[in-house]
């Protein structure tokens, strides 16, 4: 990789940094107490704070998609597919404060059975991040009643359950007030499940092609039209499924196509597509009507 390649990485990997440090500290509300930090103690208080919170969310969501992308990259170096180093992109006004990161493949992988360990070493090694940073959070999340307007996370079956062993019974009313940590944990769960939706480019399009075979193109209008119809509860469905329709509707198809999938790939298989259903989130965001 020559100087260009290895600077455009390092430049988009230091915005992000910035870029969800700004939203975990508080985003232009934070900016507007550092202006007065410098005149008044206790707004140098608050901005102390949320500095703070800024780097525990920024650690949190960043090692985890570095731990996705990374399980992406080794899993294709491994299979002898040419793949580039992640490229984070920075969003500073998005309520995550990054759209995520990818990686380009250089070249087609040869089998099925590299398609699937390269396709859930992301969501895979992501997991392995975003369960114990969103557990530790939650631990240190306060059960609070529900401010008005508030904006509340979506409950996956995954997520219930962790809700449920480590805050327990949450009163009417009432909900978890999301640590930084716990808040990019979620973000993580969430970020999962989109890239384990069963279509085209997406992880889990993968998984679905390496047990189906081009029969998996079958799924491609019936997904498609399972999010238009999602959109009309979160509307960011149908941002999902444009995305989709314009850039990754094609499965990624390996040069084999005769070798079956191996016992353990079939595993694996299995093992990301019951993660997409426990991870399932159908609204990922509402607002709260008291």
């Amino acid at each position: 990789m020559d100087r260009t390649g290895w600077f455009l990485h390092g430049f988009l990997f230091v915005m992000t940094l910035f870029s969800t440090w700004f939203v975990g500290a508080g985003g232009v509300d934070a900016a507007q107490i550092a202006v007065l930090a410098f005149l008044e103690p206790e707004a140098a208080r608050i901005f102390s704070e949320a500095a703070m919170n800024g780097l525990l969310y920024m650690a949190s969501i960043m090692s985890i998609l570095l731990a996705h992308e990374m399980g992406h990259y080794v899993m294709a170096r491994r299979n002898k597919v040419a793949a580039s180093l992640p490229y984070f992109i920075p969003m500073p006004f998005l309520l995550f404060g990054t759209f995520g990161a990818v990686i380009v493949m250089k070249g087609r992988i040869r089998s099925r059975n590299a398609l699937m360990e390269v396709g859930a070493a992301g969501p895979l090694a992501g997991m392995i991040v975003a369960l114990p940073v969103l557990i530790y959070g939650l631990s240190m999340s306060p059960v609070s009643p529900i401010p008005d307007d508030a904006l509340l996370e979506g409950q996956s079956l995954l997520y219930m359950l962790l809700k449920r062993v480590v805050v327990g019974p949450i009163p009417d009313g009432m909900d978890v007030m999301l640590h930084p940590m716990a808040w990019a944990g979620w973000i993580g769960l969430l970020v999962t499940m989109l890239n384990l939706l069963p279509i085209g480019q997406l992880d889990g399009g993968h998984a679905l092609y390496v047990l189906l075979g081009r029969k998996a193109r079958r799924a491609v209008p019936l997904v498609l039209g399972a999010l238009f119809l999602m959109g009309f509860a979160w509307s960011g469905w149908w941002l999902w499924a444009a995305l989709i329709y314009f850039l990754g509707q094609r499965h990624a198809e390996p040069l084999d196509q005769i070798t079956p999938l191996d016992s353990r790939r079939k595993v694996i298989a299995i093992v990301v597509l019951v993660l997409f259903v426990l991870l399932f989130t159908p609204i990922p965001l509402q607002q709260y009507i008291a």
